[in-house]
């Protein structure tokens, strides 16, 4: 049996959705997000990041010129 705190110390579905994802917070101040988001799209589309080389490399490189920058 469940204990009953257990239910109440997860938040309920509508307030994940309102909460920002922390990585997509991270990413989105790195100024990559389209690159992140064209990945996320074709690893549900393809489910083999294999198949998504172009999308794992520009989302690569953008990361690498954010880093580069901030050195």
């Amino acid at each position: 049996m469940a204990r009953p705190s257990h239910a109440r110390s997860r938040p309920s579905l509508e307030e994940d959705e309102d909460e920002e994802d922390p990585v997509d917070a991270m990413i989105s101040r790195t100024g990559c997000m389209a690159q992140h988001r064209e990945l996320q799209e074709c690893m549900a589309a393809r489910q083999d990041w294999r198949h998504c080389q172009p999308q794992v490399r520009a989302f690569g490189e953008c990361m690498a010129r954010r880093q580069r920058a901030e050195e």
